[in-house]
């Protein structure tokens, strides 16, 4: 058989890169006779420039940018073939964010001052080091400042003067805002936004309100205000745009690309299209994917339905593993997975956290005594 394996990351345990590896490994213990090709994928978030240089190759370019409260943080872009594949999270992420006492979430009121001045610094490195398209993985940011930071770090002139660099908190003492600079700086660059997100900048929806919490703006107050504070940017900029699909990603990330001329494209698509992906699940006899969490949002836009949306077209049969899953065999074969195979149940939960790759292996090397023939 052949075999295709192309997981996203197990978040907390294992990149998506070590995860396509160990499923590989534990599968040829059974079927040493299969051929197997590992392809790591990604949605945007985490991971994105790693998963792309395993699979594009390409030039991994080094450098230091400021992180979401200023202070200097390492980061790497990929220069593929004119192209720069950026990862959002490496210079605004949660990852960089201090934690609270729950050890999940940043301190309570931290994102209020979080910048994606940073992120703005990768996209100017990176067509200074040649690249006439940009395309940015959105996902993981721990900044809710809708861009205005990575307007600032290309150009942008506001007054007051910081009002951009400082996060929320400081957008609300925006008055007055100029981007043709920031247009001026991108000239002749295609822009593209990798997001699995869709939602608007603004309101109920809006990134506020959806993706606050999980950076610590958790009580009507400070969200009340961070909203507020985004509005301003969009009255000053352009309230249109903050309605379009995807402005609302990466703590308002997607609305800076959007007003800077980006389109917003499906960070799964993007990659998917970047590795050739339908071709290789065409070529294969099963499609085998998975995550850290198999749940209901796997089941929209993430890199687990994006390959069972791509194989059953195909006719081609695709599982699932992950650490631990919460959905119904009913549910998953409505959304195109044959089954799905828990770490947690085949090695127990301790194993699973504890030795990850290890545990990873063992559950594909017992799956594949019943798939490959």
């Amino acid at each position: 058989m052949r075999i295709l394996v192309a997981p996203d990351k197990f978040a907390g345990t294992l990149t998506a890169v070590e995860a396509a590896d160990a499923i590989a490994e534990g599968w040829r213990r059974s079927a040493p006779g299969d051929e197997v090709v590992a392809v790591p994928m990604a949605d945007g978030g985490p991971g994105f420039v790693d998963v792309l240089h395993s699979s594009l190759g390409g030039e991994l370019l080094a450098s230091t940018v400021a992180g979401p409260l200023g202070e200097p943080v390492p980061a790497t872009f990929l220069l593929a073939g004119g192209t720069a594949f950026i990862e959002s999270a490496q210079a605004c992420g949660l990852a960089l964010l201090p934690l609270g006492d729950d050890g999940r979430t940043p301190v309570p009121g931290v994102a209020a001052r979080a910048s994606t001045y940073g992120v703005g610094e990768l996209i100017a490195h990176a067509v200074d080091a040649g690249a006439r398209r940009v395309v940015v993985g959105l996902g993981g940011s721990g900044t809710n400042d809708g861009g205005a930071g990575l307007l600032a770090a290309l150009g942008a002139v506001a007054t007051p003067d910081d009002a951009l660099r400082g996060g929320p908190d400081a957008l609300a003492g925006l008055t007055s805002l100029d981007l043709e600079p920031a247009r001026a700086r991108l000239s002749g660059v295609e822009l593209v936004a990798a997001s699995d997100v869709d939602n608007p900048l603004l309101g109920l929806r809006g990134a506020t309100n959806v993706f606050g919490p999980q950076k610590g703006i958790v009580d009507d107050g400070a969200k009340l205000a961070a909203d507020a504070a985004l509005t301003t940017l969009a009255d000053l900029a352009d309230r249109r745009v903050a309605d379009h699909r995807g402005a609302g990603a990466a703590g308002g990330l997607g609305y800076a690309l959007l007003l800077l001329g980006g389109v917003r494209e499906p960070g799964f698509d993007t990659v998917a299209g970047a590795v050739g992906l339908p071709d290789l699940v065409a070529g294969v006899d099963l499609v085998i994917t998975g995550e850290g969490k198999l749940d209901w949002q796997s089941m929209s836009g993430k890199v687990v339905s994006g390959l069972a949306a791509l194989a059953g077209p195909a006719l081609r049969p695709c599982i699932a593993f992950a650490g631990a899953v919460q959905v119904g065999n009913r549910e998953l074969r409505a959304n195109g997975i044959e089954a799905a195979y828990a770490m947690v149940d085949v090695v127990g939960t301790e194993e699973s956290f504890g030795r990850p790759r290890e545990s990873l292996a063992a559950v594909a090397e017992r799956v594949a005594r019943t798939w490959s023939r």
